[in-house]
């Protein structure tokens, strides 16, 4: 089932739910205050990356960092 956050535009608390993909629509309220004036909001997230080798070069965020 997916998460979702959402925002109170009464009282401002940020909070996610887990919304089931089947169930019957249930009826999104904030957690704190209970008002039904609630917007989604887009979530963040990370993109990794796998290598099946290992690189034996330094790394330097600028790329102009002296070697050894």
């Amino acid at each position: 089932m997916p998460v979702f956050t959402y925002i109170c535009k009464d009282c401002g608390k940020k909070f996610d739910l887990l919304i089931g993909v089947t169930a019957e629509k249930a009826e999104l309220k904030c957690q704190k205050c209970g008002s039904k004036n609630i917007e989604k909001v887009l979530a963040s997230f990370g993109i990794g990356s796998s290598s099946s080798g290992s690189s034996s070069a330094p790394s330097c965020p600028t790329g102009t960092c002296p070697l050894g």
